[in-house]
Parts: C-alpha cells; structure tokens; sequence
C-alpha cells in the first residue's frame, strides 16, 4: 500500500474518531465542565501525517463542536462563534504539528508531549481571544451573577481553568503513549 493511501486511510479513522469522540464528550463531565479527549488523536494525527492533517483534523472537531456544544455562544453572536470555534480547533491541530514537525529530529518523544502541550493552550487560548472580542459584555454577566469581580477573572477560572488543566494533562499522558503504539503497530507489520 502506498503512503498516500496509509495517510488517506488513517486521516479517515483519526477523523471518525474525533467526531465520535466530541460527540460523546458532552456527557464526559468534570464538575460542570465537559472534557474532551479530542486534542489526542488531533495530536497523533499531526505527529503521523503532518501539519496540514493536524489543521484538518482540528477543523473536523471545530464543526463538531459548532453542531454539538456551541449553543450559548451562537445564542449571543453567530459569526463570533464560527470564528472562534473554527479558528481554535484548526490552529491547535496546525500548531501541534508545526511543533512536531520542528522537534522530531531531536527526539520524537519530546516532540509529541510538546505538540500535546502545544494543542490544548492554543486551543484555550483562541477561545479566551475570542470570548474577549465578541462575547465579552455577555461574560461580564455571567462573571457578575456567578459571584466574580472580574470578567477576565471568570474567564480563566470559571470557563476554561480546571477543564484546560484536566484536557493538558489527559493529553499530555495519552498522545505520546497512543503514538508510540501506533509506530510500534507499524513496526511490527512491516517485519
């Protein structure tokens, strides 16, 4: 089989996986945050096929997302959120593999738990620009009646802290563990 094919093949199931995935993590709660294990294969799939699949992998959990968990943000601004949301999942999976791309030579498993750290903070971090540029005056609201002085406040701890901590830490375990399976996978098939 050529590479070509292996690559078309295993970006097909890395991107059923993701919708799967984002899918089920509407019901994966951690207190009232929903944790999603998306950024995994997101990750492996940028260290297998590169950047450009890392990006397309990304975009195919953006548009999850838009159908599956964006309801309060399309609620206050539509294209606010598509930006937001396309632009956060496309750029963490193009991220992740530029960074591995820019590290494999060095060593491969340093280059995957940097691209899995790389992924969740670029992700939040597209998130929180975007929350400040087109939901801002909702989430002083939300700050408001949830108790906190601060919307910029509430935006680090009561959006995203304890669900970027979780998400960096399951990703950064898993990505490599998962990658280094799949090449051990490959090793073995092609003896």
């Amino acid at each position: 089989m050529k590479f070509e094919t292996k690559k078309l093949v295993g970006l097909s199931v890395l991107t059923a996986i993701i919708i799967v995935l984002q899918a089920l993590a509407i019901s994966i709660r951690f207190g009232i945050f929903n944790i999603t294990l998306v950024l995994i294969p997101i990750v492996v799939g940028a260290a297998l096929y590169g950047y450009k699949a890392g990006a397309w992998l990304g975009f195919v959990f953006s548009v999850v997302v838009l159908f599956t968990d964006a309801g309060a943000f399309l609620a206050i601004s539509v294209p606010g959120t598509i930006i937001t949301v396309i632009l956060k999942g496309t750029l963490a999976g193009l991220a992740a593999g530029i960074v591995y791309l820019a590290l494999e030579k060095v060593n491969k498993y340093l280059a995957c738990v940097v691209a899995a750290i790389c992924a969740p903070i670029v992700n939040t971090g597209i998130f929180l620009i975007g929350c400040r540029l087109f939901f801002y005056e909702t989430i002083k609201g939300w700050a408001e009646g949830a108790g906190f002085a601060n919307a910029g406040a509430f935006m680090i701890v009561g959006l995203v802290g304890t669900n970027f901590l979780v998400e960096m830490a399951i990703n950064i375990i898993l990505s490599p563990t998962i990658l280094r399976l799949v090449n051990l996978g490959k090793k073995s098939v092609n003896r």
